[in-house]
């Protein structure tokens, strides 16, 4: 159960030294990290964020390449952490383990599905989590490069950073107290020379035909949306039904498991599908990757809001916290389906509320995309204090 001196963040606090001696001179020495409960490790069980997973499961005989990584590469590790049952919620909570406490704003939820992942590196508990945070940039690159065994390079300049101006507006606050702040960082590291502007929505409409299965249900008279990144949303969600009930609609009809309100109903609507759409799905995600990646090319960076707004409040009416999350899947699809690479980078509070901007580059440029949020921050926690105390 989540502690309250823990920030509800921990299922299960041990600690494991890495496999590494303490003499070798390793990218991760010194660094603590969680794991999140959907990974296993030899001799604990893996709960999954449920307990009837854990009970109808054994310990582990191996450990997760993840795992073994951080570890080979110097971190110690400090425990697993809560997570929303069975990966299937965005929200953060867990009837079962409780839910880990918003940090910046304890009235609100903390975001899921790795929920305890990143209480335990808000609150400073551990310096980077799997469910993958890291408490600053220099750490979440050290910790990328570990865990994708990338090669130490120069960093590479984008050849443009692309700024899509309709998913902005999405935002439930200004949308100028985030671009400012990204667009002022790339101008001061890099020239204004390189930014671009783009209406996402119009370009995935002209280059992703297939979405054009999608229209109609709940897209085009619904508040703040853009109607093709909607329609990308409900195939990204018909996907996620359909791998859902290949991976787990066996065990959920055999077991029954207590799941907690909303996870339910969506867990056995994914259980009763069928497949329907799914090949028209598939399709998307071939033209929607090769539309972003004639987009942004090799070097080429997409800027879109994290979510569109604000985290809800703890207690929020399950029929409110479903529209922030088809919202939400507006943009959260778009990496999703494109099997293109995003971070997420916090920027600051509005309202003494969390705010943040994504990242987004092309299939395989991690480095790429680890370089450059390493290269931006110190700049952008500039731009952060100005935008704070402009208060906008």
């Amino acid at each position: 159960m989540a502690g309250e001196s823990d920030y509800g963040a921990f299922t299960e606090k041990f600690i494991i030294k890495p496999s590494s001696s303490p003499d070798q001179e390793l990218p991760l020495k010194g660094l603590t990290f969680a794991v999140k409960d959907i990974f296993d490790m030899e001799g604990y069980v893996t709960g999954f964020g449920n307990p009837d997973w854990a009970r109808t499961h054994p310990a582990a005989t191996t450990t997760a390449p993840a795992v073994l990584a951080v570890l080979s590469g110097g971190a110690t590790c400090m425990g697993r952490t809560v997570m929303d049952e069975m990966a299937y919620s965005i929200n953060g909570e867990n009837k079962h383990y409780g839910t880990p406490k918003n940090i910046c704003s304890p009235d609100r939820l903390p975001g899921g599905s790795s929920s305890g992942s990143a209480v335990a590196v808000g609150g400073m508990l551990v310096d980077f989590s799997l469910g993958w945070f890291a408490r600053d940039a220099d750490i979440l690159n050290r910790v990328g490069r570990v865990l994708l065994q990338l090669p130490e390079v120069e960093p590479v300049k984008p050849t443009h950073i692309t700024i899509a101006e309709d998913c902005f507006q999405l935002l439930s606050i200004p949308s100028q107290r985030v671009t400012s702040v990204l667009v002022k960082s790339v101008e001061k590291l890099f020239g204004g020379h390189i930014l671009k502007y783009v209406c996402l929505g119009y370009y995935v409409k002209d280059n992703v035909p297939t979405l054009k299965h999608f229209k109609g249900e709940r897209l085009e008279d619904q508040e703040y949306n853009v109607a093709p990144l909607a329609a990308l949303s409900t195939a990204y969600r018909l996907l996620e039904r359909s791998e859902f009930k290949n991976n787990h609609g066996e065990w959920v009809s055999t077991v029954k498991p207590d799941l907690g309100s909303g996870i339910s109903e969506r867990v056995w609507a994914a259980v009763r599908s069928t497949d329907e759409n799914i090949d028209v799905c598939h399709s998307v995600k071939t033209e929607l990757h090769a539309a972003l990646t004639a987009l942004l090319g090799d070097h080429g960076i997409l800027s879109i809001p994290t979510v569109p707004g604000l985290p809800p409040k703890l207690q929020t009416e399950p029929s409110t916290l479903e529209t922030f999350r088809f919202r939400a899947f507006s943009l959260l699809s778009i990496a999703g389906m494109s099997s293109f690479c995003q971070v997420s980078i916090p920027l600051g509070t509005y309202d003494n509320l969390p705010v943040s901007v994504s990242l987004l580059a092309k299939h395989g440029s991690d480095g790429l995309l680890l370089n450059l949020v390493e290269t931006l921050y110190g700049t952008l926690k500039e731009q952060i204090d100005i935008a704070q105390e402009l208060s906008y």
